[in-house]
């Protein structure tokens, strides 16, 4: 399984970006896929996450109401629209997929994507 992540970079506060995760390689039903970030410093967090196959999704109570998460079957692609962006959204997202190996969730994780917010 490969996740490629793409999107990041230097954006105003205020301002839009989107991120995408392109996921390949995969031969398992997909269990979960879901954005993660870590600032300097802190420890990664969950920013939203899709369940299964994308009629629930949640979110981070800090980017309720200004980031979107989507998926694209078809592309095996995910989505995550942000939009009023602030300085502490700065952090590396990266892009997680869950699969149901036999019975068993594993993980795969992307490469990590920088999002810098400025003031």
């Amino acid at each position: 399984v490969q996740l490629v992540e793409s999107g990041g970079g230097l954006v105003q506060a205020g301002g839009s970006l989107r991120l995408s995760c392109t996921a390949s390689g995969i031969t398992f039903s997909i269990s979960a896929m879901g954005w993660y970030r870590q600032a300097p410093g802190k420890q990664r967090e969950l920013v939203a996450v899709i369940i299964g196959g994308g009629g629930r999704k949640n979110y981070a109570d800090s980017v309720k109401g200004r980031f979107t998460i989507s998926r694209d079957n078809a592309k095996n692609t995910m989505y995550l629209q942000m939009n009023s962006l602030k300085p502490e959204d700065t952090a590396v997202y990266y892009c997680n997929l869950v699969l149901a190996v036999l019975g068993t969730p594993r993980d795969y994780w992307g490469q990590g994507t920088q999002v810098t917010v400025s003031s």
